[in-house]
């Protein structure tokens, strides 16, 4: 597989600079007098992250699978879309984007974007990357049991996200009727 090695490089740049941009808007949130709400599960979340990555790298990397040509085009194109809705919800957050779940004094409620259409975009993009990108490199494994660490994760994750953001009135009000994860599903 020749196109291993840039997107494992690709992958790895993504996750360390999402946790630098996470890390900075967290100082300037807390001068802003900002606070972290309760984030049991972050442990896990970061470890569940860095051993997929880290699966990535080992399955795919290191000891590179059997090619298989038929599942490279379908695991590209959904990697693209995880990418493409990652993409449009951070730019409809803009700065309140952060991997941290941040309660601030005057809590903006996003509804443009992907927002208009689920409440939690970027679960989405992740459960898909996760899935895609280590079969479309072979490592199937790492998507299978990535895959469901992630999703225990991010059952608590949600949960924990939503109990604070339901006490806010304006994200009670433009949340209440969508869905998580799948317009008019889930």
């Amino acid at each position: 597989m020749p196109y291993q090695y840039p997107v494992l490089i690709a992958l790895t740049a993504q996750r360390l600079w999402e946790l630098y941009v996470s890390r900075k808007r967290w100082r300037e949130d807390r001068e802003r007098g900002a606070a972290l709400v309760a984030e049991p599960h972050w442990p896990a979340m970061i470890a569940v992250h860095a051993a997929w990555v880290a699966g990535c790298w080992a399955e795919a990397g290191l000891n590179p699978p059997e090619y298989v040509s038929w599942i490279v085009l379908p695991m590209l194109l959904v990697w693209a879309a995880a990418l493409g809705l990652r993409i449009w919800m951070m730019n409809a957050l803009g700065p309140l984007w952060n991997a941290r779940i941040i309660q601030r004094e005057e809590q903006p409620v996003v509804v443009e974007g992907p927002y208009r259409f689920v409440r939690h975009p970027n679960y989405l993009a992740v459960i898909l990357e996760m899935a895609a990108l280590p079969l479309l490199l072979g490592a199937y494994w790492t998507a299978l049991i990535g895959s469901l660490a992630n999703a225990l994760v991010l059952w608590r994750r949600i949960r924990a996200e939503e109990a604070y953001l339901f006490t806010v009135k304006a994200y009670r009000e433009a949340f209440a009727d969508k869905k998580r994860l799948i317009p008019g599903v889930f």
